[in-house]
């Protein structure tokens, strides 16, 4: 299987201090993977270098292309980002729902064109996905958290990338719409589409198929959710705090 997303010996630190360790792994297109580690693992760290928003030491390659050397607007085009807790969008609280998930589309258009038929059936195919369209005309200061996270998630569909990437997606977002969330990455999958996301869910996580299990900056494991070596490995990062179940044709981590 081919791979959309492949770091090769990367190395991150934050403040100087190492946080990544000569991290090998390669992500497979069209597929959703989920990575998944107790707090500090460096889940959001590798997130953040596999997107390009992150200086490190080795290579990332996004179909088989290294990142570093793609023009900025290819890149912005073949992937999107998610970010966590929508950090740094405050300045935002004035724009409309509707211009905000239209910045995603920023990469398709030319310099101070204005949008296309296609970005806007994009807009709002992605508004509609994330149920949040009825809002198109409120700014999003007025929104709570969750709408607001709905919102960010429509800007990062509306790209219509080959990847997508996403820091803790479910914040603030309650178990319908988790599960709508869900839904909706299974069909990007079905689409061809490649999704990589870091969970605390953990069962939201065993979902996907495939996890990424990391601990003090280094992947432990990587396979398919469905595999015992893997709900192994999920179980031993925690601890054995928590136990890998069938429930309903899906797998569940519980608490011991």
């Amino acid at each position: 299987m081919s791979a959309a997303l492949e770091a090769r010996r990367v190395d991150a630190a934050l403040g100087g201090t190492p946080v990544l360790h000569a991290i090998d792994l390669a992500i497979a297109a069209g597929r959703w993977t989920s990575i998944v580690g107790p707090n500090g693992a460096g889940k959001s760290t590798l997130l953040r270098v596999l997107a390009g928003l992150l200086p490190h030491g080795g290579e990332v390659r996004l179909f088989d292309a290294s990142l570093h050397g793609l023009p900025g607007r290819v890149r912005a085009r073949r992937m999107s980002w998610l970010g966590q807790g929508g950090a740094g969008e405050s300045s935002a609280d004035d724009l409309l729902v509707y211009d905000l998930a239209m910045l995603g589309r920023m990469p398709h258009q030319r310099w101070l064109a204005p949008p296309s038929e296609a970005d806007r059936a994009a807009v709002e195919r992605a508004l509609r996905s994330t149920q949040a369209w009825d809002w198109r005309d409120r700014p999003l200061g007025q929104l709570s958290g969750g709408e607001r996270q709905r919102v960010l998630l429509a800007r990062a569909l509306a790209v219509e990338a080959e990847v997508l990437l996403m820091d803790e997606p479910l914040a603030n977002l309650d178990p319908p719409h988790q599960s709508d969330w869900m839904q909706t990455m299974r069909a990007l999958v079905a689409e061809g589409r490649t999704v990589v996301s870091v969970l605390h869910e953990l069962s939201m996580a065993l979902a996907a198929d495939a996890l990424v299990v990391m601990a003090q900056g280094r992947v432990l494991h990587h396979g398919a959710c469905a595999e015992a070596s893997t709900h192994r490995a999920l179980e031993a990062v925690f601890d054995q705090r928590v136990a890998v179940h069938r429930v309903d044709r899906q797998w569940i981590a519980l608490p011991r």
